[in-house]
């Protein structure tokens, strides 16, 4: 150490430096220091360029439905001539322009196949980054008259409830319906398509025909070309057979007339017709052009000449379509399936919709998964006027509500949002009166009270014993409340329209707890737990409510529903007294008794009628009115007191209540009050 020390200090740093390097030998610790020159220099960065995740694949092009010709030739990296020269030989290619769009994917598909190209379906090019506000989608312009292509025509069936209108498709379409209704009758609209003995197609749609379906044969109107009307010869003109009348002028829509049920013997065709043309209608053969056919639906007779006349009609209305563009269409029924979701069967009504399709109805849109006829079996695409049940709604859409479709789930999200901000500032305008009437009853209570303390005084306002309650109890009037499920939207929303017709609220409320479409869930027990609520399951399944015993009542007819909440609406209220006259008597004169030290008044009468009994009530009547009410205190027979006096036998009474002033001439009653069952006085109309 002390060798070290003496050893210049320049040796030393460099024999360490040296054994360093000559122990680590690795490359970190032999970098090369930059010199002075390389310092100054600026820093330079390079970036490597980055890696494409993207997988390009050779021959394979991205297509979209509803692309133009134009499009397709972009993404094949093709020229336009070149595509259009291959549409040539595709068939089913009937536009070859530029701005034409494909909308059926098989024919992309082979166009790209006779390319020497495969295919793979993307979603379409996104244009609407640039929008920044939501907005409404509409119905597109009317089309050009050589664009439009004939299509069969809608025929709605209506008239009164039991005039044979199910039984007529029935026999038209060789198939038992009203068998599997509810006690023969219609409960929902019914649409398909027959297919007549001369090849032609028509759709047809059954409509309800009682009072509580107005709403749903008001939407069986408006979407319709043609209607016959179905009145039973027997029965003649009824009140749902002047409605249909009404909304055929409102509508704009021709009538056909059916007289059904003429194999009856008490048919009377003639009398029928002239009630007809009392209506207003100008009837076939008497100055009208409004044709008139006799039938038997259950029979088959004259439908063949029916079905002429139908035809004939809509040949004469040339009734056309648009079978291009973006589907419209209306929708008739809504439900929830069990096993397959949400279902609507719609009528289209312009363009073919086809799967994959984006629809938007009201606040609710769908991407067709599936399409299916009246009978179930699936569709590959819809015609204007054909009704084909939709599968693939994520919320279940309205009855009577149009549909249209979008270009994709991003302008149908939009386009709901659009709408259900709409739907909220028209609450909100429609609340704010409401809200306004309540503010100023409240200000007014407030500086009532705020002015009636000041007069008191501050010791005088001070509120004395126990504060009132902020929650005042009930008032003691009977209440029911009522879960209400059914099995399409149509129906349910029949049922609500029965029940705002309740008006007799003052002896008994009635509370709609929930509503929907759809079978009786865990979610409508436990509502029904909470709110003491009766559950009115409508041709749904209510198993779960029976396993967890709560109270509910399964209906397939809608009188039956509404007859049995009027029962327990009747149940809930108190019973009414009831006097029921036992006896009846005349006061033939007043007699001044001295009782002891006190003079009394007896009257003296003679019963007419019945009996008097001691124990009941009695009243006293005199023109009319009544003057005393209540009992006896003592009923005489000559000397006798006695309990009972039989018919034409005089006798003596005393009052209880001697301040009443009797008269020779008045009636005396004798009676008992009883107790009777109170009905409610709701009518719903049927």
């Amino acid at each position: 150490m002390d060798f070290l020390r003496k050893l210049p200090w320049t040796l030393i740093r460099a024999s360490q430096v040296s054994s360093s390097r000559r122990i680590h030998s690795n490359f970190v610790f032999l970098k090369r220091r930059k010199t002075a020159e390389e310092k100054k220099s600026p820093r330079i960065i390079e970036y490597a360029p980055k890696k494409s995740n993207k997988i390009v694949l050779s021959g394979v092009v991205d297509v979209w439905r509803n692309m133009t010709v134009e499009e397709l030739a972009k993404s094949a990296q093709k020229s336009l001539e070149h595509i259009q020269e291959v549409m040539l030989y595709v068939p089913g290619v009937d536009d070859l322009e530029s701005d034409a769009r494909l909308h059926d994917v098989k024919i992309i598909k082979e166009i790209l196949e006779k390319c020497g190209m495969k295919m793979k379906i993307v979603a379409p090019p996104d244009t609407a980054e640039t929008i920044v506000k939501d907005k409404d989608v509409f119905s597109r312009p009317p089309a050009n008259p050589e664009e439009l292509q004939p299509r069969f025509p809608i025929v709605t069936v209506m008239g009164h409830v039991d005039h044979g209108k199910t039984t007529l498709l029935d026999t038209l379409r060789g198939a038992s319906v009203a068998a599997g209704e509810a006690g023969g009758i219609t409960q929902h609209i019914g649409a398909f398509t027959v297919e007549l003995e001369s090849g032609e197609k028509v759709t047809f749609l059954d409509t309800p025909g009682h009072a509580a379906f107005s709403a749903m044969r008001a939407r069986g109107a408006n979407c319709t070309d043609i209607i016959v009307l179905v009145v039973a010869a027997e029965d003649g003109v009824m009140q749902q057979t002047k409605e249909v009348v009404r909304l055929a002028e409102d509508a704009g829509v021709p009538i056909i007339v059916a007289i059904n049920k003429i194999d009856k013997p008490e048919a009377d065709v003639e009398r029928t017709k002239r009630d007809l043309m009392q209506l207003g209608l100008a009837l076939e053969g008497h100055g009208g052009d409004i044709q008139v056919v006799p039938i038997s639906a259950l029979k088959g007779t004259n439908l063949t000449e029916l079905t002429e006349t139908i035809s004939a009609q809509a040949t004469m209305m040339g009734i056309k379509a648009d079978f291009k563009g973006f589907v419209e269409g209306i929708v008739i029924e809504s439900k929830i399936d069990k096993f397959r979701g949400k279902l609507s069967t719609t009528i289209v009504t312009r363009g073919t919709l086809r799967k994959g399709a984006v629809l938007v109805s009201g606040t609710a849109y769908a991407k067709v998964r599936g399409l299916f006829d009246h009978a179930g079996k699936p569709m590959e695409c819809a015609p204007p006027g054909t009704p084909v049940e939709i599968l693939g709604w994520r919320d279940l859409p309205l009855a009577g509500e149009q549909v249209l479709e979008v270009e994709s789930e991003k302008k149908a999200s939009s386009v709901i949002r659009f709408r259900k901000g709409q739907q909220m500032e028209e609450k909100i305008e429609n609340d704010r009166e409401a809200i306004l009437k309540k503010e100023l009853e409240h200000l007014e209570k407030y500086r009532a009270e705020r002015d009636a303390r000041r007069k008191m005084g501050f010791f005088k306002s001070r509120q004395k014993g126990p504060r009132q309650k902020e929650i005042q109890d009930d008032d003691g009037t009977p209440c029911v409340n009522i879960i209400l499920k059914g099995d399409v939207h149509g129906s349910v929303e029949a049922i609500l329209n029965v029940l705002d017709s309740y008006d007799d609220s003052e002896k008994c409320r009635l509370n709609i707890v929930h509503y929907g479409v759809g079978n009786v869930s865990e979610g409508d027990v436990e509502l029904s737990k909470t709110f003491n609520a009766i559950i009115y399951a409508f041709s749904v399944d209510s198993s779960v409510a029976t396993k967890s015993k709560a109270p509910v009542r399964d209906f397939k007819v809608i009188y039956h529903l509404v007859n049995d909440l009027k029962d327990e609406i009747s149940s809930k209220l108190p019973p009414l007294e009831v006097e029921e006259i036992v006896g009846e008597a005349n006061v033939l004169q007043i007699f001044q008794i001295t009782e002891g030290k006190k003079e009394v008044t007896v009257l003296g009468c003679r019963c007419t009628k019945g009996m008097l009994k001691k124990k009941l009530n009695f009243k006293i009547v005199r023109q009319g009115e009544i003057i005393y009410k209540g009992s006896l205190e003592s009923m005489r027979h000559l000397k006798n007191e006695v309990d009972s006096i039989k018919n034409d036998t005089e006798c003596g009474l005393k009052l209880k209540d001697l301040s009443c002033e009797v008269k020779p001439g008045d009636i005396i009653y004798c009676y008992s009050v009883g107790e009777k069952a109170q009905t409610t006085a709701w009518d719903p109309g049927f």
